[in-house]
């Protein structure tokens, strides 16, 4: 008896013989070759189809090119190399090159090992005989050669159905936005379902299956963003989606606001599921980076710092691909306000000095922010007892101040990718009144109430709740509740988000703890009693 074959070209050589004397056809001896040597030699199911048509990389790549060719095409620059990077999984094939190797192997895109739907959105498995051969035009300078036989199980449409096909085939942004030609998993579903209830006024619990749902989604963008083609066009148009996201952000309520923000997330992240040019690709990565972030913010305002610690990871991966310092010091600074309202200020602190040190010395967001953050984090350590933390909060209210001043219009009329006026002026105040400097404190909260516009409901509810801090400290506890009861009730219920609550709460509790339980208790806690919006899983708080 011979030895039994070793090499992952004489196992394939083998079971092509055998399946070719059985009448076996390409596609079934490609799947024995991948069942074969897959476990042996990691043999991919897009170089299992090469081995079963027992021809070279040469070959391949040369019947690729005769198809742009007869398409009338500019030859491609696939290559034996290229080719090489997709059969070891290196690489990954872009949507065009899958179509015409779908072409020449007659087969479908999940035939060679990838799910995504070909661009042309027609079958690629129908057999050769039911082509009809159409004659090529000979041109009469050339010698009249004998037309060379295609592959076995190459499929070459003829050329008007071919050219039919590029000009229906749906791309970039459009086959995105086309259900039918897009992996719409369960997560679109879920939040597809969550946001026609809230459109529909009806009322929506956020159970377990919507948090699934919604760190599914962060998940999947996790993992494609390691693994692409977008026009540039359509990459502006996303760009500008995102932005106005920065506009309408407190004005609309945290949880139709999530809805919007993670289904364009999960478009981003389908368009990321290709590897893009490499400046398509880091425009692709920017936009994935704020509407994490953005996701990681609403996802404070619903109490859950679990996930919007979460969704801050996956904008600093998504930053990280596109190199721009500015951007992640954003992402770190605006995961601050994680540990700013439920967690340590201490954290809050590190995370504020080390996005100073990512956004550099030159003027931008980050670095106006990042100090601003710094003082509010020092001025809740200096009502906490710590006698150093005063001054050099003082300090960094006067560094952010300075680089807010040199900040461009454009970057000082956004509240979520800017730094404005009426945020820097609320960060004054917040870290004033924590510092015991009640009359500087209210007169940047009151400055920082008509900066503000009636629809930046959160923001402009945590300076009313300031406000009520100050009249706290200031020794009036009556005023500090009615200004604090008043706050909450000037929200409709579907803007009553667990931070603005919280930080109700937060008031209530201190009068309590420094006055008892005064008369108007009771009906500051009534008018907390109502719905409000939450996610289940933030962590319960049992501090009315």
């Amino acid at each position: 008896m011979t030895d039994p074959p070793r090499k992952e070209t004489d196992i394939a050589r083998r079971v092509r013989a055998h399946g070719l004397a059985r009448g076996h056809g390409a596609v079934d001896i490609a799947r024995e070759i991948h069942d074969q040597c897959g476990s042996l030699f990691g043999t991919s199911r897009i170089k299992a189809h090469r081995l079963a048509h027992g021809v070279a990389l040469s070959d391949i790549v040369a019947q690729v090119r005769a198809l742009f060719e007869i398409d009338g095409k500019p030859i491609p620059k696939l290559g034996e190399t290229l080719l090489s990077a997709y059969e070891s999984g290196y690489k990954r094939p872009g949507p065009e090159y899958l179509h015409y190797l779908c072409a020449v192997y007659r087969v479908e895109p999940d035939d060679l090992g990838y799910t995504s739907p070909c661009v042309c959105g027609r079958a690629h498995s129908t057999r050769a005989s039911a082509v009809a051969a159409v004659p090529r035009p000979r041109d009469p300078g050339l010698p009249d050669l004998a037309e060379p036989e295609p592959l076995e199980g190459a499929v070459v449409p003829r050329p008007d159905e071919r050219l039919r096909f590029a000009a229906d085939r749906p791309t970039g942004f459009d086959r995105a936005a086309d259900p039918a030609s897009t992996d719409v998993g369960e997560e679109d579903i879920v939040l597809r379902r969550t946001l026609l209830q809230l459109l529909a006024g009806a009322g929506v619990p956020l159970d377990g299956q919507f948090l699934g749902a919604v760190d599914g989604l962060r998940r999947k963008m996790d993992d494609t963003l390691v693994n692409a083609t977008v026009s540039p066009t359509m990459l502006d148009q996303w760009e500008e989606t995102t932005h106005g996201y920065g506009q309408i952000y407190q004005a609309t309520p945290s949880l139709r606001m999530l809805c919007d923000v993670l289904l364009d997330f999960s478009e981003v992240r389908r368009m990321c599921d290709k590897r893009q040019p490499v400046e398509l690709q880091e425009r692709l990565c920017r936009i994935a980076a704020q509407l994490s972030g953005l996701s990681g913010l609403i996802m404070i305002n619903l109490g859950d710092h679990r996930l919007a610690r979460s969704f801050f990871r996956t904008a600093r991966t998504a930053a990280d691909e596109t190199a721009d310092r500015k951007l992640r010091a954003w992402v770190t600074v605006r995961e601050a306000l994680v540990p700013m309202y439920y967690g340590d200020p201490r954290e809050a602190l590190h995370l504020a000095r080390k996005a100073q040190d990512l956004a550099g010395r030159d003027a931008s967001v980050a670095a106006a922010m990042a100090p601003a953050v710094e003082a509010r984090a020092l001025g809740m350590l200096a009502l906490r007892g710590r006698g150093d933390a005063g001054p050099g909060a003082r300090r960094a209210l006067v560094r952010g101040r300075s680089v807010f001043e040199q900040l461009p219009k454009e970057q000082t009329n956004d509240l979520v990718f800017g730094f404005t006026d009426r945020q820097m002026t609320f960060y004054e105040g917040d870290t004033f009144t924590n510092l015991g400097d009640h009359r500087q404190g209210d007169k940047a909260l009151s400055r920082a109430l008509t900066l503000y516009a009636p629809s930046d409901r959160v923001d402009l509810t945590l300076v009313k709740l300031d406000r009520a801090s100050c009249r706290l400290h200031e020794g009036d506890a009556d005023a500090a509740l009615i200004t604090a009861r008043e706050a909450i009730l000037d929200l409709p219920v579907d803007h009553r988000s667990d931070i603005l609550m919280h930080r109700a709460r937060q008031v209530g509790a201190e009068v309590r703890s420094r006055h008892g339980e005064i008369p108007q208790l009771k009906p500051f806690y009534e008018a907390l009693s109502g719905p409000w919006v939450k996610s289940p899983g933030a962590p319960r708080r049992d501090d009315v």
